[in-house]
């Protein structure tokens, strides 16, 4: 079967120290999904400390689509990755880093690696489907960012 991978990257800022962020971002919840604006469900199974298996049923124009996901923590460099180990784009990889940037400031540097199973389209249609997929991951992140602070927020209250 032919495959090729579509690269993209972006960045996302936060209104918290990147340890906040970072425990924040690795809390995986059954309402992951509503939090980025989506209509799912979310399983979390934990291997161990460092280490679960993510199993998302995400409903979408062509009804629903079951992923299931590896994602590893590296609690030292505040970093993780996501690794596709069934689903439509099986084998995928997507990299996250919470940066600090100052007091109570941070920002996610987001990497995805995205391997898609069919021929390879032009490159014209790679960096198109590569700007779209951002666009959304970046829009999930950025609902990701506000829910984070509402958060925060009302825990100072």
């Amino acid at each position: 079967m032919d495959s090729y991978s579509i690269h993209y990257s972006f960045n996302q800022p936060f209104d918290v120290s990147a340890k906040m962020a970072f425990d924040w971002c690795i809390d995986y919840r059954p309402d992951d999904w509503r939090r980025m604006g989506k209509k799912g469900i979310r399983t979390i199974k934990r291997i161990n400390e460092d280490t679960l298996i993510l199993t998302d049923t995400v409903v979408g124009e062509d009804g629903p689509l079951t992923k299931r996901r590896l994602v590893r923590l590296n609690s030292e460099r505040l970093a993780w990755t996501n690794t596709h180990i069934a689903g439509p784009n099986k084998h995928s990889q997507f990299w996250y880093q919470i940066v600090g940037r100052g007091h109570e400031k941070s920002r996610l540097d987001f990497i995805g690696l995205q391997v898609n199973y069919e021929k390879r389209p032009s490159s014209t249609r790679i960096a198109r489907v590569a700007e779209e997929l951002k666009a959304d991951d970046k829009r999930m992140w950025s609902l990701l960012a506000e829910e984070m602070r509402k958060d925060f927020h009302t825990q100072k209250r």
